[in-house]
Order: C-alpha cells, then structure tokens, then sequence
C-alpha cells in the first residue's frame, strides 16, 4: 500500500490529517527531501505502525533515497528507540542516583553513520519527540543548533513528525475499533 492509499483510506473525522500530508509533507519546502522523508520514515517507524512504516520506506525511495540514507534513519530510530526508553526513565524518576550510574549501552549508531550530521541528528529527533523523551529531545535540539540547524528546520521537521504520528494513531485506531456505518435513513 502506497502512502498515497494510507492518507486516502483514512476516515472523515481524520481530514486534518490528509490536508496537512499535503501542505506539510507533499508539498514541503523547508526540508531537504531527504531531512523530509528520512523525518517520515523515522517517525514512522516510531509509531510501530508496519503499515505506516511499509509505505513511508516505499515513498522515501521512491523520492530518492538511497538504501544508506534508508540504514541511516533506521538506526537512528533503533538506536533512539533504546536511549529514548534508557534516558525517559532518568528523567521521570526523582532519584538522581541513576544519572551518576554509567548508561553502559552500545550507541556506535550516534557516529557510525555515513550520512549528513544534521539530518541523522534531526532523524535522532524525530523519534525522541514520538518517544517522549524529554532529554533526548533537548539534548538532539541542543546538537542540531550547535551544528547551524535553524529553529524554523526544526520546526518544519517536528510538525512533519506530528502529522505522520496522527496518522498512524487514526491507522491504529480504526484496525482496533472500525467507526460502524452510519444507517441512512
């Protein structure tokens, strides 16, 4: 299934969300296309919705994304779907104890990537927001400033992250709970 189907599939009550794929996702000018569809893939495949998920990688290289570029944000997501969990629990809890203890967990993802460090960072990003995690957020913003990545990119980045997450709680939703069909009178 094609993106394309995914946003047409989707229920009245979800207009929002086809209106905005298209003003923010179809017909964006703000992000490099592949900042743009590396967004979507990855927060795609932070909803854990394999459908989403299916038909964001099919669009992403159908825009020109390399199979590298593909591998990239899949480990950002894999790796962020980790420190997302790791740094989210730090966060919520009041015993500062945990911040002083060594993380001990393999993040060679973080630099082991062959692709533009602002757009593994932004990717990095886009999962932590799905996630969650207040720290990695800020921390991944922190990095993405520091590296000329302007707040107006980010921006554009999050609101992408926002639209594709909503649609994947509309998919989830209606594969739970079909909306019945209204009886015409």
């Amino acid at each position: 299934m094609t993106m394309e189907d995914l946003i047409g599939g989707l229920p009245a009550y979800a207009k929002d969300m086809k209106l905005n794929y298209s003003s923010l996702v179809k017909q964006n000018t703000e992000l490099t296309a592949q900042q743009l569809w590396g967004s979507v893939v990855a927060a795609a495949i932070a909803t854990r919705n394999p459908e989403l998920t299916a038909a964001a990688i099919a669009e992403a290289e159908a825009a020109g994304l390399s199979p590298q570029v593909l591998e990239a944000v899949k480990a950002a997501a894999a790796i962020m779907g980790m420190n997302n969990i790791y740094y989210r629990f730090h966060h919520l809890t009041s015993n500062e104890k945990y911040a002083t203890l060594p993380a001990r967990l393999r993040m060679n993802a973080l630099r082991g990537h062959s692709v533009d460090a602002v757009d593994f960072e932004l990717w990095c990003l886009v999962v932590s927001a799905v996630n969650a995690c207040g720290k990695c957020v800020d921390s991944h913003e922190h990095v993405l400033r520091e590296k000329g990545a302007t707040e107006e990119l980010i921006n554009a980045a999050i609101r992408v992250t926002a639209v594709i997450h909503a649609i994947g709680v509309v998919l989830d939703s209606e594969k739970a709970a079909p909306t019945p069909a209204l009886a015409i009178a």
